[in-house]
């Protein structure tokens, strides 16, 4: 059996609208279920997202939800997501929409362990780094 670690990114009733920006993103199957689909349809939170899930074709898996009430919601604290690999163009790609209305806090540029690494928050508060690794001699 295979064991997989997956981000799981809570949000404050915009999870539908950071899902379909992630997967404009990374592209892939994005499969949505709301609350109302498993309670009562008629709830102030019935078309709030309870669980989201991105499958990528680059094999990346990024699930999320809102945060209902009564459950403590902390943004931007505690989760940062990491891509990484040597497909340069690739990840500049993903670095270009996920910085494009965020705040960058380290440029994506060379560093002095000889990658490219930047890291950002997109315009939905969840931090980014990329780190572009360079071929071994």
């Amino acid at each position: 059996m295979t064991a997989r670690l997956n981000p799981y990114i809570s949000f404050s009733g915009d999870a539908r609208q950071a899902m379909e920006f992630y997967q404009s993103v990374f592209g892939g199957e994005l499969v949505l279920n709301t609350f109302g689909q498993y309670g009562p349809p008629d709830s102030p939170i019935a078309n709030q997202i309870m669980h989201g899930m991105l499958e990528t074709p680059s094999g990346f898996t990024l699930m999320a939800s809102d945060t209902p009430p009564g459950m403590e919601f902390k943004p931007g604290t505690t989760m940062t997501v990491s891509l990484s690999g040597d497909s340069a163009e690739e990840l500049r790609g993903y670095w270009d929409r996920l910085s494009e209305e965020g705040s960058v806090s380290v440029p994506l540029e060379k560093q002095m362990w000889g990658d490219e690494f930047g890291a950002c928050a997109d315009k939905f508060g969840v931090s980014w780094m990329v780190n572009i690794g360079q071929p071994q001699s």
